[in-house]
């Protein structure tokens, strides 16, 4: 008769634990680099230096665990395990899968209001928008003004209930931030980084800067505990460019304060809640609509730091023309787990609900990271009409959800699915759109868009309403010439050997204008890649201290005409984006691009969707460019990888 598992032995059965634990690790290590030699896996080996597992590997390891354990293990294991001892240790308190809190769950706990308490007195009245507005402070000011106890956010944040935030509250505590950072010698137009996981603590900070006078630098936080070291000398290019005066973080960076005060002069490490903590008014700061509301850097720089600047009058003039673009009413709520660091969760979704008074559900990254699917229930539990992420999302989405995980779950009220920040697949589009189907997800809905943080954010929409249209032309014809000539194939099959397929990013938002120009700031006619500039009220004045980089954003566009660095051309009006220019491969008289080519081998069997990457190699000979292509594969069969 078989033994019932309280009452077997808990040093047999941790044993056991642990021998089904290792065989996963190693099973995905093999997988993910099937030649690397190895040592056998042991509890203390490292998960990323002995085993090479970077956080997208975790994620998949997490997955096989509480798949073969039957349990759910919370996001915090992400960023705190190190080795299988750690995540052994997890696995014992972890709770069965059937008992966890879902998001569902969580709503439905005793004291904790129901799906529907984002609309209980929250019904935005007439004046949802501030239009009068010049700054953020008063956009801020208008809602607390008339509505002080109307919830603005809600953070799930992962263990434990969701945390609410009012405007009212999120000024008494941008209040108390900005009276924390003037008593640390924060001066008008100084510099303040924010590096912050996604929380409450994030807008309280934020806003506090800017009521002190100051200027918020967002800094993406370390992945994990055990690398906020290297991650802070990789920061301090960035903190030494804007001039940055303080560093508001968390309390795990503060045993490193002294590192960062000694490469950066007069630098000074706080906590939120330290400048909470300590009470007092807020300094009287005048700011106006010409005032830098933030400095957006670059992200991957391996050069010199970038760092965007946008004014109060930028971000106002690009959420308004958002707002046109998409409609924006009374009746609209946002769910988000986009890093608040980037252009796209900061503005388009946080700025965007603070400003129109939507109501917005967060979770981290990491929360939708280790479970794509919170972010489908969190979008049926509030009854979202909003929701952006880029491509890679969807395709995660594609990947990691399991029907049954998300049985039950009516994505009807989504009606606009933004994808951007990245290059919109067709078929990512496609295969989304058939699967989740089934589960209320409309074709329109999908909306794909381009901006980029030099025009505040977005710059150009799609028609509201219309399914994706995806562009089909002669493939020869636009690699040789550069012109996109329509293919005779259908644009809804996938691509052939002579078909190329592009989706259209929409037209202008109102207030913008795009052109294609070439190199020698040419205007170019419909149907014809040039690069691709634009020209409006949202966008830069240029880069934090770096005039070379200003220079070249100007260099080829004239009256205020600025360059994205981006490939596209238009028809019918409408952009579809080609690529950068500076990935763009020249070889035997023909124009690659890698982002296609990434895309085909990662349909090859036995390579890892996503994890290709293809560029350009100067070959001597030739004079043209050698195409290089790195891409993992699980295939452990050398014959196998060599076919």
């Amino acid at each position: 008769m078989p033994v019932e598992p309280e009452t077997q032995n808990p040093a047999r059965v941790e044993s056991d634990s642990a021998s089904r634990l290792l065989g996963l690790v190693a099973q995905l290590a093999a997988e993910l680099a099937p030649r690397a030699r190895r040592s056998a896996v042991t509890l203390g080996s490292d998960l990323e230096r002995d085993l090479g597992l970077d956080s997208l590997g975790r994620v998949e390891l997490l997955r096989r665990i509480e798949r073969e354990f039957g349990v759910r293990l919370g996001e915090a294991v992400l960023t705190s395990v190190e080795t299988p001892r750690d995540l052994l240790a997890a696995l014992t308190q972890a709770p069965r899968s059937t008992e966890t809190s879902t998001t569902a769950s969580v709503l439905s706990q005793p004291g904790i209001p129901d799906s529907r308490f984002l609309d209980s007195g929250f019904l935005p009245d007439a004046e949802s928008a501030p239009e009068s507005t010049r700054t953020l402070l008063e956009v801020l000011d208008w809602h607390v003004s008339r509505h002080p106890e109307r919830r603005h956010l809600v953070f799930y944040p992962g263990e434990g209930p969701p945390e609410e935030v009012s405007y009212g509250a999120l000024a008494r505590r941008s209040d108390a931030v900005a009276a924390g950072l003037a008593r640390r010698g924060v001066e008008p137009r100084e510099a303040v980084a924010l590096m912050l996981p996604s929380g409450t603590e994030y807008f309280a900070a934020f806003l506090g800067v800017l009521k002190a006078g100051g200027v918020p630098v967002p800094l993406y936080p370390p992945a994990r505990k055990s690398q906020i070291e290297d991650h802070l000398r990789r920061q301090i290019g960035i903190l030494e460019t804007a001039r940055a005066r303080a560093l508001v973080t968390f309390p795990e960076v503060l045993p490193l304060a002294r590192l960062l005060r000694v490469q950066v002069e007069g630098l000074r490490v706080v906590t939120v809640a330290e400048l909470e903590g300590e009470g007092g008014a807020p300094p009287a700061v005048e700011v106006s609509s010409s005032d830098l509301a933030f400095l957006q850097f670059t992200s991957g720089s391996t050069g010199q730091p970038k760092g965007v600047m946008l004014t109060h009058a930028n971000l106002l003039a690009n959420l308004r023309a958002i707002g046109q673009a998409v409609e924006i009413g009374p009746g609209d709520s946002v769910v988000s787990w986009l890093p608040l660091y980037h252009d796209m969760g900061l503005i388009g979704t946080w700025m965007g609900s603070l400003y129109f008074a939507m109501p917005l559900a967060l979770i981290s990254p990491l929360a939708f990271l280790s479970r794509p699917a919170r972010w489908l229930e969190l979008i049926h539990e509030h009854k979202a009409t909003l929701s952006a992420a880029p491509n890679f999302a969807y395709e995660l989405c594609l990947g990691k959800i399991d029907d049954a995980e998300i049985e039950g779950v009516d994505l009807s009220s989504w009606r606009a699915a933004l994808n951007g920040a990245e290059p919109v697949s067709p078929e990512t589009i496609r295969r989304f759109t058939e699967r989740f189907a089934r589960f209320g997800f409309r074709a329109e809905t999908m909306f794909p868009v381009y901006g980029l943080a030099e025009n505040s954010l977005a710059v150009t929409f799609p028609p509201l309403g219309r399914p994706p249209f995806v562009d089909a032309i002669d493939r020869a014809v636009f690699q040789a010439e550069g012109r996109a000539v329509p293919s005779a194939g259908d644009a809804s099959e996938s691509e052939g050997a002579g078909t190329l397929r592009f989706a259209s990013c929409g037209l202008p938002i109102p207030t913008c204008e795009v052109r294609i120009a070439d190199e020698s700031a040419r205007e170019l006619p419909e149907r014809r890649e040039g690069r691709i500039q634009f020209r409006g009220p949202s966008a830069t004045a240029g880069y934090f201290e770096n005039p070379e980089a200003t220079a070249r954003l100007i260099s080829l566009g004239e009256d205020g005409w600025l360059d994205s660095g981006d490939l596209g051309y238009l028809a019918a009006g409408e952009l579809f984006v080609t690529g950068r220019s500076k990935d763009v491969i020249f070889r035997a008289g023909r124009n690659l691009y890698p982002h296609e080519l990434e895309q085909a081998v990662g349909e090859v069997s036995g390579i890892r969707r996503g994890c290709v990457a293809v560029f350009g190699s100067p070959d001597p000979q030739s004079g043209t460019e050698r195409v290089i292509v790195l891409a993992e594969t699980r295939e452990g069969d050398p014959a196998a990888r060599e076919n």
